[in-house]
């Protein structure tokens, strides 16, 4: 039998494996590690760069809001723009503001003739500034000027350094009395203040690296940067173009830089003016660290290998000893000497699972094919369930559906619903009564072409491009329209709109009635109130005066008879003239149209000229009426005539339900910033089913007593209506056979309360 040939063991291949698997490993870890480490950190240092660019832009941008905002309220001050101001209170204002930001070299106001009229420390005052670009473009709306050298103030100012002062201008036009413009109010920002900003960004930020930052304008003139340099390399300028802020790496002449920028913006109103800002450090510096990184990585890298193959071949030779352990079990197994994988001792954790995994393959086939079976009949049970679930919940929904659509057919009001375009989705029969078409001839057609007429047309689509953004900007209320018919006719209607929600987006959802019946009334009811106005109540006063002429005499002396009919007509026409007077009081007061004098005057002699206008009254039917003697003496917020008209009506109604020996009184009395009037009877009372339509038109008690059928039933109302309006309040409170107290409470003058 002839040698076996030699076969390498798995420790072997493992240990080549792990060794050469490590030493590439590593050697290429440490290649990208570095290569990474190198990019992310040259990435880093040009991210910071442009960040300090960024936030120099930022504090330009905030420093050029805040002085363009200030500026704007400058030329808002009554102080500097009344006609009436003097030149020394302008100049102490502008002064004053002056002081509160020294990097403002000048300030001043210009008329419209370009003549400085007032302005910081008196400089320039009277000079012509009319053709100064930042006088001009304040006229035309441009308030905002880029970097430039003084002219008119290059003699006045000092220079910082022996170099030309630059200044950025501000200016905004003021206005005189009449709201027109009447000059311009400019301020010339010292560009030193840029100088400060830039600074405070970048100083901190430099350490010991030397940073050089160049604030360029629009077209890429450097203003403020190392002295040499008149503009920004080509590279940076076409980067700036591209984007608003990042970095580069840009060759020249006096080297290699590495180079972060950023652009401002403006900033809320301040419209900007387009700087740029260049912050740059030389490409060697800025990359060492780069470099001394990449050399410690590939050394590391070396040195990780080496060790990774040492521990390789030991870790090689400890994993394939219990697998062959495992082997050799196994053979013995395939040989009928054992039934089982015996653990091999010492063995590692996944060793000792296959040869548990081996053991329990058999059981665990036969387990999980049993367990697989139950979990079929499971599955298929609960999919049968859920399957019976969503039938039944598919079905409440399409009941659900078709209740509502059934309440929105059956709804006498038209209903129509529209997406956030204004195409129509639902139309109702109600709808189709109201405007003439069926649903599936406006299905998809945009509603504010088909019913809006053209004059609202626009106001509703940009209700529709509201809605768009934010559907809570719908008004909650109902409100009118009009709207068209299909014969073109318009119709007034008034509408209750609600947003709603689906998975196929929001809708809009309006309930419509037609109102033409409601306003038919009202006009009805404008036209009924102008005929009484006009074609009642001025007969009825003449009637009512012609018979007063007769019952005192006018036509001589008349006989018994005669004289009672007269009474009888003249107390008729009297009652015809109070009905047709609060009629036309009542409509005033529900449309708005009474007008009031509200005044600051004492209470006492208001209720003293509404005793005396009952007197005859009161006397006639045998009440005293009393003004309580411990009454204060106070003022109150009211019309002399309407709150008179007030106290009369409710003396009367008083008066009326007393019996006779009766006595009324009113009472006053101080609350807070309030004075409370009450108007006491010892009548019969108010029955309790009444107190509710007490202050409702043409409500009367029903009594026995036939005094209770004289008046309209307009005059609690109208007092109502009044006292409201004169901001108080009216109650009363009543027992039947005990009297009733009417009470109204009236506002103080401030002054007073």
């Amino acid at each position: 039998m002839g040698r076996l040939r030699y076969r390498a063991g798995i420790g072997t291949y493992l240990a080549l494996g792990f060794c050469g698997l490590a030493t590439a490993l590593s050697i290429i870890l440490a290649v990208i590690i570095g290569n990474l480490a190198a990019a992310q950190a040259k990435n880093d240092i040009g991210s910071a760069l442009a960040n300090l660019a960024r936030q120099t832009a930022d504090n330009l941008d905030r420093g050029m809001q805040e002085r363009y905002r200030e500026v704007e309220l400058m030329a808002r001050r009554p102080d500097l723009t009344a006609p009436g101001s003097s030149g020394a209170v302008r100049r102490a204002v502008l002064d004053e503001r002056q002081a509160t930001f020294p990097h403002y070299a000048w300030i001043g106001m210009a008329g419209l003739d370009g003549r400085v009229v007032a302005s910081t420390q008196g400089m320039l005052e009277g000079a012509d500034v009319s053709g100064r670009p930042w006088f001009r473009n304040a006229l035309a709306g441009v308030h905002v000027g880029d970097v430039h050298e003084a002219k008119l103030l290059a003699k006045l100012l000092p220079s910082v350094n022996g170099e030309p002062k630059r200044f950025v201008d501000i200016a905004f036009p003021y206005k005189g009395g009449n709201g027109e413009a009447a000059g311009v109010l400019g301020v010339h920002l010292s560009w030193e203040w840029a100088r400060e900003v830039r600074d405070s960004v970048i100083q901190p930020a430099a350490g010991s690296r030397s940073l050089h930052a160049m604030i360029a304008d629009a077209q890429g003139e450097i203003k403020l940067g190392p002295p040499g340099l008149a503009a920004l390399a080509p590279g940076t300028v076409q980067a700036l173009r591209r984007q608003a802020g990042g970095y580069l790496v840009e060759d020249g002449p006096d080297g290699g830089f590495l180079v972060g920028y950023a652009r401002t913006r403006g900033r809320g109103d301040y419209p900007g003016l387009g700087w740029s800002i260049v912050v740059r450090q030389d490409v060697q510096e800025a990359y060492e660290r780069v470099r001394s990184l990449q050399q410690r990585v590939m050394l590391a890298g070396i040195a990780a290998a080496v060790l990774s193959s040492l521990l390789g071949y030991f870790l090689a030779r400890r994993l394939a000893q219990p697998l062959r352990e495992l082997a050799a079990s196994a053979q013995r197994i395939n040989n009928a000497e054992a039934r089982s994988i015996p653990l091999p001792k010492r063995a590692y954790a996944e060793v000792q699972a296959l040869a548990l995994a081996l053991n329990g393959l058999v059981s665990g086939l036969l387990q999980r094919t049993g367990e697989l079976d139950e979990l079929n009949q499971t599955l298929e049970q609960r999919v049968a369930e859920r399957s019976s679930e969503l039938a039944r919940v598919m079905a409440r929904a399409h009941a659900d559906e078709l209740r509502v659509q059934t309440i929105i057919d059956s709804a006498p009001d038209a209903f129509i619903s529209v997406d956030l375009e204004g195409r129509i989705r639902d139309w109702n029969p109600a709808a189709q009564r109201t405007f003439g078409w069926r649903h599936e001839e406006v299905a998809g057609r945009n509603y504010v072409e088909l019913l809006i007429p053209p004059r609202f047309r626009d106001g509703h689509a940009s209700l529709l491009r509201a809605l768009d953004g934010d559907a809570a900007t719908l008004p909650r209320r109902r409100f009118e329209w009009q709207v068209l018919d299909r014969r073109g006719a318009e119709i007034p209607v008034e509408v209750t709109v609600g947003v709603a929600e689906t998975v196929d987006g929001n809708f809009l959802g309006a309930f419509v009635q037609d109102i033409s019946e409601r306003k038919r009334v009202e006009r009805m009811k404008a036209e009924f109130i102008s005929t009484v106005s006009h074609e009642l109540r001025t007969p009825m006063t003449s009637i009512n005066a012609s018979l007063s002429m007769l019952s005192q005499g006018m036509a001589g002396e008349l006989a018994p008879d005669v004289r009672m009919l007269i009474d009888i007509a003249s107390q008729s026409s009297e009652r015809m003239v109070r009905l047709v007077n609060d009629i036309l009081d009542m409509e005033k007061i529900e449309s708005g149209k009474m007008d009031y004098d509200l005044r600051a005057q004492p209470l006492a002699p208001l209720l003293r000229q509404a005793l005396d206008a009952v007197a005859g009254n009161a006397a006639a039917r045998r009440v005293r009426t009393v003004l309580d003697d411990q009454a204060p003496d106070v003022l109150v917020l009211a019309d002399h005539d309407r709150i008179i008209q007030v106290f009369i009506n409710l003396l009367s109604n008083a008066i009326k339900f007393s019996l006779p020996e009766g006595v009324v009184t009113m009472r006053v009395e101080r609350k807070a910033q309030r004075v409370s009037i009450a108007v006491c009877d010892q009548g019969s009372g108010i029955p309790p089913a009444f107190h509710d339509r007490i202050f409702q038109k043409f409500a009367q008690a029903d009594s026995s007593d036939s005094r209770s059928r004289e008046g309209t039933g307009l005059g609690l109302s109208i007092c109502k209506g009044i006292v409201e309006q004169h901001g108080g309040a009216i109650f009363f409170t009543s027992q039947p056979g005990a009297g009733t107290r009417f009470f109204v409470e009236l506002p103080m003058p401030p002054e007073a309360a």
